[in-house]
C-alpha cells in the first residue's frame, strides 16, 4: 500500500468480539501477519486492513458483529485500497454466505485458516477460506501480545463433547492438542519478557493430552516455569475433571485457587438433553471433592436458562442447585438456537419471554449469593495484583486476588503487575473494596 507516494508497511487492525480464545487468536493473527510484512494498527482510523474477529456461541454475538461489519462500509468506502474481513467462528459457520450478505467485504476466513490471511489480502477479489483442519496447531508462530504482566496460552484446539446447544464443535473441528515442547516454550519465552501470570486455554482443558502427557501434569509444568507466579485455567468439563487435577491445584503455590466448572442446568432431564454427559449427583460430588482438596477455592459457573423443554420443575432444580452451592460468580444466559446445532430444532421451544423472566429470577439469585459471599472476605487480607484503572477513578486500581475476585484499592505507588497485599474492608455483588497493608503481612 501506498501514502503520498511512497511504498510502507501496510497497517493491521483486529476488533474481537467473544470469548478469551479469540482474543488469543487475534494476537496469533497479528504475529502471523507481522511475518508476512504487516504492522499492528493502534486505530481503525489509522488502520489500512480492519479484521473482525468473531463469536457464534449466541446469536446476539453474531447480530452485534453484523452490526459493526455495516457500520465499517463507510471506513473501506472513504478509501477504496482499504482491506474489510471477517475471521473467527462466524466466518467459519457462515463462510462465502457472508460476502453476499456484505459485498463490501474483502475476505472471510476461519480459525484454522489464519495461515490464508497473507492470500486472501493479496488476492484482488473478495474471497474466501473456511474449511476445517484437524491438523491445524498454529504451533510456534509468534503472537503478537500487548505489553503486560499477563498472558493466554491456547493448549487445546476445538472441542469433542456435542453438547446439542453448542457450535463450537462446528466452527472449530474436533479436539487436538498442542505439543507439551511447543507449550512450555511459549510460556519461558512469555516469563523471559516479563509475563507473571498465565492462563492456560481450551475448550475443554481436561481433555488435553500429549504423548503420555495430560493436563495436571502440563499445569504441573508450567507452574515451575521460573518468573512464572500465577497460573489460571479454563475451562474444565465436569466430567473429566480429575482429582490428580485437584491436588496440583492445591499443592503448587504458584496455581490459582480458582476452578471455572460449567453447571449450565440443574435438572437431570435438561442435563441429559444438553448432552452434558453428568449428573446433578455427580456435579455435587465434585464439588464437594474440590471443596474438601482445596478449601478456600472459588468456584465460578456458566448457567443456561429457557433450554428446549425447560418447565418450571427443571428450573426451580437448577436454582435449587445454585442455591446449594453457593457459587462465588455466575455467567448466566438464556438459551440461543444456533442454526447446525441439534438443539435448534428440537421440540418445546420456550417463549423468549419466559426465558427473560427465569434469567432475571437466577441473576438476582446469583447476585446476592455473591454479596454474601464478598462479604465474608471482609476483614482478610488477599494477594491482589493490579491490572488497570478501576472504571470510577484514576486514583484506584482494579486487580484479582487469587480467586479471581475482581478487588479495587487506592494505588499508594503501587504499580500493575506488583503483587500487593489488601485487606478487604467491603464487598457487593460484584466487587471487593479494600486498603493496602504496607507491611508485610501473611495472607490469610
Amino acid at each position: 500500500m501506498t501514502k503520498n507516494g511512497k511504498n510502507r508497511q501496510p497497517l493491521v487492525f483486529i476488533e474481537t468480539y467473544g470469548c478469551q480464545m479469540n482474543k488469543c487468536d487475534s494476537e496469533l493473527v497479528q504475529g502471523l501477519l507481522g511475518e508476512h510484512g504487516y504492522g499492528a494498527a493502534d486505530s481503525i482510523e489509522s488502520a489500512d486492513i480492519v479484521l473482525v474477529n468473531t463469536c457464534s456461541v449466541r446469536n446476539h454475538a453474531e447480530k452485534r458483529a453484523l452490526g459493526r461489519i455495516s457500520s465499517l462500509a463507510s471506513w473501506k468506502r472513504a478509501r477504496p485500497d482499504r482491506k474489510l474481513g471477517i475471521i473467527g467462528c462466524m466466518a467459519q459457520r457462515l463462510g462465502p454466505e457472508l460476502l453476499e450478505m456484505k459485498p463490501f467485504l474483502d475476505l472471510v476466513a476461519g480459525p484454522d485458516n489464519y495461515r490464508d490471511l497473507p492470500g486472501l489480502l493479496a488476492s484482488a477479489d473478495a474471497a474466501c477460506s473456511a474449511e476445517l483442519d484437524h491438523r491445524e496447531l498454529y504451533d510456534r508462530i509468534p503472537a503478537r501480545r500487548q505489553a503486560s504482566f499477563q498472558a493466554w496460552v491456547t493448549i487445546i484446539r476445538g472441542c469433542n463433547n456435542f453438547c446439542s446447544y453448542c457450535i463450537v464443535p462446528h466452527t472449530r473441528g474436533r479436539e487436538r492438542s498442542r505439543s507439551l515442547g511447543s507449550i512450555l516454550e511459549e510460556i519461558r519465552g512469555l516469563a523471559g519478557r516479563g509475563v507473571i501470570e498465565i492462563t492456560l486455554l481450551g475448550q475443554n482443558v481436561n481433555s488435553y493430552r500429549s504423548g503420555d502427557v495430560r493436563f495436571p501434569d502440563l499445569l504441573q509444568r508450567a507452574a515451575d516455569i521460573p518468573g512464572i507466579e500465577r497460573v489460571r485455567f479454563m475451562t474444565s468439563h465436569p466430567k473429566d475433571l480429575s482429582r490428580e487435577l485437584l491436588e496440583v491445584i492445591a499443592a503448587h503455590p504458584a496455581v490459582c485457587e480458582h476452578i471455572h466448572l460449567p453447571l449450565q442446568a440443574g435438572s437431570d432431564r435438561i442435563l441429559a438433553a444438553m448432552n452434558r454427559r453428568y449428573t446433578q449427583a455427580h456435579y455435587l460430588g465434585l464439588v464437594e471433592t474440590i471443596r474438601e482438596t482445596i478449601p478456600d477455592v472459588a468456584l465460578t459457573t456458566d448457567v443456561i436458562v429457557g433450554f428446549p423443554g425447560e418447565s418450571e420443575t427443571d428450573f426451580r432444580e437448577t436454582v435449587g442447585m445454585v442455591e446449594r452451592i453457593r457459587f462465588d460468580d455466575a455467567f448466566t444466559y438464556y438459551f440461543s438456537p444456533r442454526s447446525g446445532t441439534s438443539a435448534a430444532g428440537m421440540p418445546g421451544q420456550v417463549d423468549d419471554a419466559v426465558k427473560l423472566e427465569r434469567l432475571n429470577r437466577l441473576i438476582a439469585l446469583q447476585r446476592r449469593i455473591s454479596r454474601e459471599k464478598h462479604a465474608d472476605l471482609v476483614g482478610r487480607t488477599l494477594d491482589v495484583i493490579p491490572e488497570r484503572d478501576s472504571k470510577h477513578s484514576s486514583r484506584e486500581w482494579m486487580g484479582r486476588s487469587r480467586g479471581n475476585h475482581v478487588v479495587i484499592f487506592p494505588k499508594s505507588g503501587f504499580s500493575a503487575g506488583e503483587t500487593v497485599a489488601v485487606r478487604i474492608e467491603d464487598g457487593t455483588g460484584t466487587s471487593l473494596r479494600g486498603v493496602p497493608v504496607l507491611e508485610s503481612v501473611a495472607v490469610t
